[in-house]
């Protein structure tokens, strides 16, 4: 470390270039010595002095090459490391032995999943519900936008709580939160793996439902409002939750705009028929 300071004047910003100057001068010594002897003792000899020219000139060559050989794979690394610093991602890393090199570009891989796993989590939490722990609104649209490619039937279903601000105006807003919590475990458990969940509102559920016709899905839903209501019913006091569904299928991420549309509006047909109930559009 004490060298490569003391030598920073040389090529500040270039390390190769330093190295470079070192090795030319070093390999230049025989040569500088020979013709310092010569004119001391006033001795000239051509062949000699030609001799050794050349064989500087070759040794300095095949110096440089190598060192230069040897540093790519650091300024490999420098510059995957910058990358990575970047926020960027990187290709393939190479594996190095167990000198330098190969502990540098093993320092490099660590960095890389690292800084991956932080974007990963950062991601993840930046498409969940803090609350609820189920996809947010752009979380949803992510999915579906994975999963609506237009071969498959799908379902939309916007799905809303029953009568929550009264609830919130009765209980208070750490009932309401236990209720929202408690109503997304249910969904969780009475949709599939495949199916995409995600807490639409302050009181709204929306579920995607992948391969899956109007008819099937209101089954689904139908099962599921069953299940909250009389099967195993959730309670807030002595009052059991209900809520009210509206279906509408798409096929399309283009026309998922339309189908939220249509099953908002048979969400509130289902509202305004007295709720606890599942409406799909017409």
């Amino acid at each position: 470390m004490r060298f490569y300071q003391a030598t920073r004047f040389l090529f500040p910003r270039s390390l190769e270039r330093r190295i470079a100057f070192v090795c030319l001068a070093a390999t230049a010594l025989p040569l500088i010595a020979c013709l310092a002897y010569q004119a001391a003792t006033g001795t000239w000899n051509a062949a000699i002095l030609g001799v050794l020219a050349l064989a500087t000139l070759l040794g300095a060559g095949l110096a440089l090459a190598t060192i230069l050989g040897l540093l790519s794979p650091v300024a490999r690394a420098a510059a995957m490391l910058q990358s990575i610093q970047d926020g960027k991602r990187v290709g393939a890393i190479p594996v190095g032995g167990e000198d330098v090199v190969g502990r540098l570009f093993r320092g490099v891989a660590i960095a890389a999943n690292q800084a991956d796993g932080e974007a990963g989590q950062l991601s993840t939490a930046d498409e969940r519900d803090d609350l609820t722990g189920l996809r947010n609104r752009r979380g949803f649209f992510i999915d579906a936008a994975r999963v609506l490619t237009g071969e498959y039937n799908a379902v939309l279903a916007l799905i809303e709580i029953d009568h929550f601000e009264a609830i919130l105006e009765t209980y208070g807003d750490m009932t309401g939160d236990s209720l929202l919590r408690a109503f997304a475990g249910r969904l969780a458990m009475g949709t599939r793996r495949t199916d995409v969940s995600a807490r639409w509102a302050s009181t709204q559920f929306a579920v995607l439902l992948i391969h899956t016709t109007l008819e099937d899905a209101r089954a689904i839903m139908e099962r599921l409002r069953v299940s909250v209501t009389q099967t195993d019913p959730l309670f807030v006091g002595n009052s059991p939750v209900t809520f009210s569904c509206g279906l509408a299928p798409v096929r399309d991420q283009v026309l998922i705009g339309a189908a939220i549309s249509r099953a908002d509006a048979a969400l509130h047909i289902a509202q305004y028929e007295g709720r606890n109930r599942v409406e799909a559009a017409s």
